[in-house]
């Protein structure tokens, strides 16, 4: 990004720039150095790549071979922050493997990160293994073609590239090892660091992907790619998972992988966390995600500070009928437009699924929208922006719990166009009490539900059907960390949904609403649920079921996200009693 205009410049103008041009080639040289073979007293080579004429590409595989793509990032928290890293044009390979890949996603890394703040004397770490697709071989190779005026001097020279160029001033590397944006590259080094792994004991959960454990010693990880999250307890352990990692390997008489450790466990797949062992809490934040999201997208912070991410439909007092929203009847946007609404709502999913569900509803209404958004859809998504920009970046703080799953489902019937209804679920970790003691939420469930409900009863079914479905694996994964799970409490507001459950009210039924009665009334009897209801106002669920007016998002949002002052306090006494300087990007407002 450019530090002047917020402009988003590839490599390819970052080198025709006085200003980038020196830093970037060196980084991109570097980049070919250590795929390949080395470049000298720079960087070591993993012998990813080789490079060789056309004529030596086998006549089977010629139409096979793909482009590099050159993907510039400047990432401050790396030892060199100015990266480049070449990924491939997966789209033009053809694999005949399997090329799905298991990784933990980020439901799994929060359940591991309660797990640790939930059993005495555990920490967390995290570690990152180095060129970790560059070191799983192939037995099958690919070839991809570079254009040479990419390429520094000094690399062309060190590899002699003049000479096997082809006239139109392209060389073709030839990949013995995984690469990036190979679409077997994931499946290859998980298997490869599996097989190592599985000698010292280590071993995938059959069912949570990404999710390790130990025969016989207490420590858990999750593995998301090449990053793994570490649950242990004994100092010993992670020698033993690291001796794993970095024992000789017999085959090239080196380290079988390179590792980078974080000691203090504060980053991990994006996620920064602030751990205060004294009082079994956890703070998670992304600081500076939502700043960079704004640069990105050329957004000024708002002269008037926006309380509501997405407009709702004021009620309108003395009628006894509330009518829909008009359908939107504003011209369509153009291509360029609509790309931007997509992107927005792509980058700032993540961001919310992470720590902010206060985003979640808006992001979901948008999303509905973003095949073919209107003039007014883009209204919509400068209102998201303005409110992500006038509220500090979010923290979700995590306390010592029992690590019993609860649920809080809720919908709201006929809230979204179309006549279709919301479904809402907020998930945490409590004790096993009859009305559970909230904390931060593992999950938030804010979708619309796709079938037309035909009443209120209806769609509450709709939503204590779609939260309990997604708990059955959540349950599991509990169970696999070790915390076994009574029948998992879910609340609802709704006395009738609850009544026809419990055997408490005899339905009529139409047919899609009975299969999820009997699926529901089925899991009970297993002891998998419990269902209770609990009026509305005590319901977290509802938040998200439905759009709100400024003053209920500043009423609700303290109770979802913890002040970024609690955060700031945590790092001054650390400071204190470690003498160490911890500087934050976070935004406050």
């Amino acid at each position: 990004m450019d530090e002047d205009t917020g402009e988003m410049l590839e490599y390819r103008h970052l080198i025709k720039r006085p200003k980038y041009r020196d830093t970037w080639s060196k980084a991109f040289g570097k980049e070919i150095g250590r795929l390949a073979q080395g470049q000298k007293g720079v960087v070591e080579g993993t012998n990813a790549l080789f490079f060789i004429p056309l004529s030596d590409v086998p006549m089977d595989r010629k139409r096979n071979i793909t482009y590099a793509r050159i993907c510039a990032n400047y990432r401050e928290e790396k030892k060199d922050p100015n990266r480049i890293r070449i990924t491939l044009g997966g789209n033009l390979i053809s694999y005949p493997g399997d090329v799905g890949t298991r990784t933990a996603d980020m439901l799994t890394v929060k359940l591991l990160l309660n797990s640790v703040i939930s059993t005495p004397n555990a920490k967390f770490m995290s570690l990152d293994i180095s060129n970790f697709y560059l070191m799983a071989p192939m037995t099958r190779y690919e070839y991809v073609r570079m254009n040479l005026d990419d390429f520094p001097d000094e690399i062309i020279e060190e590899y002699k590239l003049n000479e096997i160029a082809d006239k139109n001033g392209c060389v073709i590397a030839e990949c013995r090892k995984c690469v990036y944006g190979l679409p077997q590259s994931g499946i290859l080094a998980n298997k490869y660091l599996e097989k190592r792994l599985n000698e010292y004991g280590y071993h995938q959960s059959n069912y949570t992907n990404g999710l390790w454990t130990h025969e016989s010693r207490p420590i858990q990880f999750a593995l998301a790619v090449d990053d793994f999250g570490i649950k242990y307890i004994n100092e010993t352990d992670v020698e033993h998972l690291k001796a794993a990692l970095t024992g000789i390997d017999p085959e090239t008489g080196k380290p079988m992988f390179e590792i980078t450790e974080d000691r203090k466990g504060e980053r991990f797949v994006g996620l920064h966390m602030d751990w205060d062992y004294e009082t079994r809490q956890v703070h998670v934040s992304i600081p500076g995600y939502v700043g960079a999201a704004l640069t990105r997208f050329q957004h000024p912070t708002p002269t008037k500070p926006q309380n509501q991410p997405y407009p709702h439909n004021p009620k309108k007092y003395g009628q006894k009928a509330q009518y829909v929203e008009p359908m939107d009847e504003s011209p369509l946007l153009d291509k360029n437009d609509k790309r931007f609404v997509q992107e927005v709502t792509g980058t700032f999913l993540f961001y919310a699924r992470a720590v902010d569900a206060t985003m979640l509803t808006a992001l979901s209404s948008l999303a509905s929208e973003q095949c073919s958004p209107t003039e007014r859809t883009m209204e919509k998504v400068k209102q998201f922006l303005d409110y992500a920009a006038s509220q500090e970046d979010a923290v979700i703080t995590y306390r010592a719990s029992d690590m019993v799953l609860a649920i809080h489902s809720d919908a709201s019937y006929l809230s979204e166009p179309k006549a279709r209804s919301r479904a809402g679920g907020h998930y945490f970790c409590s004790e096993d009490v009859p009305d559970p003691n909230d904390n931060g939420a593992l999950h938030t469930e804010a979708g619309i539900i796709k079938a037309v409900m035909s009443s209120a009863a209806e769609a509450e079914m709709g939503g204590l059907f779609i939260n309990a479905k997604k708990a059955v694996p959540i349950r599991r994964t509990l169970e696999e960390l070790g915390h076994k799970q009574p029948p998992t409490p879910i609340q609802t507001d709704n006395s009738t949904a609850c009544g026809v459950i419990n055997n408490e009210i005899q339905p009529k039924a139409t047919k899609a609403m009975d299969m999820r009665f009997y699926w529901l009334k089925d899991r009970e009897a297993q002891k998998q649920f419990r269902i209770y209801w609990r009026q509305g106002k005590l319901n977290r669920g509802d938040y998200v079921t439905k759009h709100h007016p400024p003053v209920h998002h500043q009423t609700i949002r303290p109770s979802i996200l913890t002040p970024w002052k609690v955060v700031e306090a945590l790092r001054t006494k650390l400071n204190k009693i470690t003498g160490a300087v911890i500087n934050s990007t976070a935004r406050v407002c």
